[in-house]
């Protein structure tokens, strides 16, 4: 596994792991000048991304990754760009939800990275 994919996979799975348990504990993952993009919605700003993602209208919530792919996105700044599908099951629902989402990661000293785009968009056909 090379270096992207290696952080590519330990950024998925501490983000949908705190996504399932603790939605408020993605803060740390956002700034500023973070910009999500959920369904129709744009936010911008680690508060606000943080306010909308921990008000989604259910109480439990389980991701499962099926894919995961990771390519460098800038070749010298070290950003990353992530592309995840999977399925998502909340609250009783009878059947789990296909999901595609998006995240670029920049650096931010030594080896820490924070989500500057964040693109979510359940798959319905």
């Amino acid at each position: 596994m090379n270096q992207t994919d290696a952080i590519a996979k330990g950024f998925t799975e501490f983000y949908y792991n705190a996504f399932d348990t603790n939605r408020a504990g993605l803060a740390p993952l956002y700034r500023d000048m973070s910009l999500l993009t959920y369904e129709d919605k744009q936010f911008v700003g680690a508060q606000n991304i943080v306010a909308h993602l921990a008000g989604l209208p259910f109480q439990r919530i389980k991701h499962v990754i099926t894919k995961c792919d990771a390519q460098p996105s800038h070749p010298t700044q070290g950003s990353i760009l992530i592309t995840v599908m999977g399925q998502l099951q909340f609250d009783d629902s009878p059947a789990p939800m296909n999901f595609v989402q998006t995240f670029h990661l920049y650096p931010e000293g030594g080896s820490n990275y924070f989500v500057y785009n964040d693109i979510f968009r359940l798959v319905l056909h």
